[in-house]
This record gives C-alpha cells, structure tokens and sequence, in this order.
C-alpha cells in the first residue's frame, strides 16, 4: 500500500509528489495521458512541438517560491531568462515590461502620459515588493478551528494592505488618476486577467497591484518545452503511471482504493491535481462527493481557445508579446492574444530556422457546447486569430508551416478539465471562501489552480508549500 496516490501531474501534483517521495515517502504519481504537466504541459502534433497552455516559467528567482522547491528537489532546469517579460501591443504602442522599473517606466510613461503615472507604478512596484517578503501565513479548512487558526496568520498581511483589500480595483484607478483614457485602462486590463483570470471590475486593488507587478520579478523560458521540465521534477517518485486514468476512488476506513483500466491502487492518503469543480464525480463516497461539489459553484467556465503554430523565419522575435485589440473578439471573453514563441536557438523544440508558438485567448467553455456549429465556429475564430498575429507581428504567411487549433473541448477530452485558470481571484472568492489544500476528510487533500493559492507556477507552488507544511504538522 502507497503512502500517497496523487491524481494529476500538473505543477501541484508532480511537484509535492516530488517533494513527498524526497522525504521518504511511497508515492505513486498517476496521469490520464502520456505527456506530464496537465495545461502546463508540451506536446508533439505531426512532428512539431508546442507548449500546451502556460509558457512562461515565473518564481525562479532568489528566495522565490518556484526556485525554492526546485532547490530542495536539487533540479537544475535548462531555462533562458526572458526580459522584457511580455511585450504589449496596442494600436501604435509597444510597450516591453522590463524588470527594472525604470527601462519599463521610460516606455509605459511615453506611450500612456499621465502626471500619476511614477506615483501609481511606484505604488505597484512597492506593493508587489511588500507581499512577497512576507511569510508564516499559511491556510487550512481541516475543521472550523484549523479554518480560524489558519486565518489569524494573515493578520499582518491584513492590516499591512487592508485598504488595498476592500476597494475594487477599477474604483481605486479611476479614483488615483482623476481621468484614465479607455486605452490605457485596457492595457492594464488585459494584463491583470493574465495572472487574476479577473477583471478589474470583479477584483481588488491589492490583487490588481501584484498582477500588474509580476513582470517586475525574473521570467524565464523552458528549454526544449515543459515536458522536458516535468520528467525531471518527477525523476526520483517511485512510480509515476502515464496513460493511468483515474476512473473511480473508494474511500474505505484506513485507505483509498483507485481504480484504473489498468487495475486497482491502494493508498493511506490521496492528493488530488483535479479541479474542485469536478473531483466529485471520482468518488464513491458521498460524504466526499458532497464536500466537493459545494465548490460546484465557484466554476466560472472560464477556458481557453488555443492556436498552434511553426513557423519558418529568420527573424528576431520576442519570447512573449500581448496584442490588445480595440474591441472583444468573437467567441472570446477578450480584447488580448497572448503569443508565445519558442527560443530562436532552442532546437529542441523547433528546427533551426523556425519558430514554435502557442497563441491563447480567454474564452467560456459554454460557448463551445453547440455541436452544429463549433466546427465552423472554431474555424472562424483560428481564423480571426490567425490573421491578427500575422499581421500585428508581420508574419508571412507563406512562412505557416503548420497551424492548428484548440478548444475547451479539447481540453476536456486530454486532460479532463474545460476550465483552465483555476479560481479566478475576486472580491466575491477571496479567503476564507477559497478550498484549501487538506479538507475535512482524513486523508484526502487538494492542489492545482483551483485550491489555495492561486494559479500559475508561483500561485500553484504556494498551495504545494502550503500542503507540505499542513502535512508536516
């Protein structure tokens, strides 16, 4: 029998099934396809490769979360820094967000002038930077008294940015700037939804400031694709099975059973990469059914269209660019593609001379339920996409070798997940409503994007420490 059976390898699951087989611990690590990673993942497809969702690696960085279990797993991953972090482009504006202040503030301060402009940014800079020396915070919903245990660590970040807390975010531009041009509010916007998946209606201040500071922090780019950097993470857990689905779990009185096609798993905990949203339905039990689909609710379907593409080029191309439209794009949930490309040296990803890319936009999965026009609904909108990377970036497109796209129904048939991002950060989802990472049920906990913290490498890690210090106590 296993100590512990972690169900998923994206960031949460592959890195505290890492941490948990370094600490002695009998772990075994299952995962529906062959690839590692989940969303965060990269794939082959006709012989190119791409990365699946997320691109950029964040938290790398000293006494950051990322390079803080990566040192206690002893990973040295291959990682390129990539500065500026994103590049952003809207209408004539190209706006690179450098991590020094002062490079990114001389382009931002030309292309939107505002006499708040230092004031405001510096306010972001100084935020962001406050947050991320704090410690000793750590969440649990084990009982009502772990809940209120757990929430009186956050006193001191409470009382440090409390009236960044309780005003929207919207509220607190409009008001620390007088009078903003639409523009510029979306330049920020779109920047926001990125790491909050929120916009800037539905968020506070102190949420908007640390999404809006996260390029101020290193960035890197993953050699060779994400997979390459999973398969290391899960180098030394005793069994890792791929092409292991997870079809139904029991709980029984001292262990779980798992059940797969290819037999049944015993173990004394299991730690759940699945979202909230949808872990019901691998249970049994209906105490453990009930507990998750309280969380039911807090599916936002918030998802993601995806364009694939290799490209053939000699050009210099930046690793990540955002392009901002005037208006929403059909289909989707927003004005910004978010472009990634692959390293211009990075061969094992594309041949020299080409480029791989992943573009994405956020959409709600709900809008791709009609099976009589999502074919010629996800035509045109790869189309749509499609044409404005190629013509903001300049791109010929004779130079296309391959293209292709994906839907929230193509996430859900790989991974088992339509809703991509996890919780979105609100004022309305905000401690103490979020799930944590251990629950009321002995044995069985959670991490991911949709659990404590937040999504993203940095948000994710935080839930994986937060579990391994629940687990340690």
């Amino acid at each position: 029998m296993k100590d512990f059976a972690v169900v998923g390898s994206g960031i949460g699951g592959s890195s505290i099934a890492a941490l948990l087989s370094a600490k002695g611990f009998d772990v075994a690590l299952f995962e529906k396809e062959s690839y590692l990673g989940g969303c965060s993942s990269s794939f082959s497809h006709k012989g190119h490769i791409y990365n699946t969702g997320a691109t950029t690696l964040a938290g790398y960085e000293q006494n950051g979360i990322v390079k803080d279990v990566f040192e206690t797993l002893r990973l040295k991953p291959e990682l390129i820094k990539t500065d500026p972090a994103i590049v952003v482009m809207q209408n004539d504006k190209v706006t690179p967000r450098f991590a020094d202040f002062e490079n990114f503030f001389r382009h931002l301060d030309a292309n939107y002038p505002h006499e708040k402009n230092r004031e405001f940014w510096q306010l972001v800079h100084e935020i962001d930077a406050a947050f991320y020396t704090m410690n000793g915070h750590y969440y649990s919903n084990a009982s009502m008294f772990a809940k209120l245990k757990s929430l009186v660590s956050f006193l001191p970040l409470f009382m440090k940015f409390q009236k960044y807390l309780r005003v929207s975010a919207v509220a607190f531009i409009e008001k620390f700037f007088g009078e903003i041009s639409e523009e510029y509010l979306q330049f920020m916007e779109s920047q926001i939804l990125i790491v909050s998946q929120a916009g800037l209606k539905e968020i506070n201040f102190f949420t908007a400031a640390i999404s809006l500071g996260y390029t101020f922090h290193d960035t890197y780019y993953v050699k060779g694709g994400f997979s390459a950097l999973f398969d290391m993470i899960v180098n030394n857990i005793n069994e890792v099975h791929r092409n292991a689905e997870i079809l139904s779990i029991e709980k029984h009185d001292s262990f779980y059973r798992l059940h797969t096609k290819q037999g049944a798993f015993e173990a004394k905990n299991v730690i759940l990469n699945s979202t909230v949203y949808e872990s019901a339905k691998l249970f049994v039990d209906d105490e453990v059914k009930n507990y998750y689909k309280k969380y039911e609710k807090l599916n936002n379907h918030q998802s993601s269209f995806m364009l694939y593409m290799t490209i053939k080029s000699d050009e210099d191309f930046f690793h990540h660019y955002q392009l901002i439209q005037n208006e929403q794009i059909k289909y989707t949930l927003s004005n910004a593609v978010f472009v990634s490309f692959s390293d211009k040296n990075d061969t094992k990803i594309a041949p020299q001379g080409h480029y791989s890319i992943t573009a994405s936009i956020h959409t709600d999965s709900r809008f791709w339920e009609d099976k009589q026009s999502y074919k010629s609904q996800k035509k045109e909108l790869e189309s749509i996409i499609f044409n404005t990377i190629t013509a903001i970036l300049k791109i010929e497109k004779e130079s296309v070798v391959s293209c292709f796209s994906a839907t929230p129904k193509t996430f859900q048939r790989y991974i088992n997940r339509s809703q991509l991002g996890g919780n979105a950060i609100t004022m309305k989802n905000f401690l103490p409503f979020l799930p944590s990472n251990d629950t009321p049920i002995k044995g069985l906990y959670s991490v991911g994007d949709s659990v404590y913290a937040a999504q993203g490498w940095p948000g994710v890690m935080l839930g994986v420490k937060n579990l391994e210090r629940l687990l340690d106590a």
